[in-house]
């Protein structure tokens, strides 16, 4: 079955850098995109950065624009989210997503697949 596995969460100051790591197994994933999502507490989850596992071709949402950057790595099966610039208000979960490319874009409710979320928390 598929499996998505977050890591590389963690406590950093504002200003600090995360990567976050999602390793994907489970089928082939040519025709999916794999995304990051965040919940903050008491919050809709949000898109943050998707990326299409055909060709890398990338779509970031308002929360991810700037300041994060998503990538993949094929021979490991991986999407790496590179955070720079931390601010509090990027406290929360993170979760990794997969979905049907051609209709998943960036809504969270497309998305067929959900890893179990890693903790990111920004200190000011």
């Amino acid at each position: 079955q598929v499996q998505l596995v977050e890591s590389g969460g963690g406590l950093v100051q504002a200003g600090g850098s995360l990567r976050l790591a999602c390793a994907a197994s489970g089928r082939s994933f040519s025709g999916y995109n794999l995304g990051w999502f965040r919940q903050a507490p008491g919050k809709e989850r949000e898109s943050v950065a998707t990326i299409r596992w055909s060709d890398g071709s990338t779509l970031y949402g308002n929360s991810g624009q700037g300041r994060f950057t998503i990538s993949k790595d094929n021979a490991k099966n991986t999407v790496y989210l590179q955070m720079n610039s931390l601010k509090p208000e990027d406290t929360a979960d993170y979760y990794c997503g997969a979905g049907v490319s051609f209709w998943s874009g960036l809504d969270p409710r497309r998305y067929d697949y959900w890893g179990q979320g890693t903790k990111v928390t920004v200190s000011s």
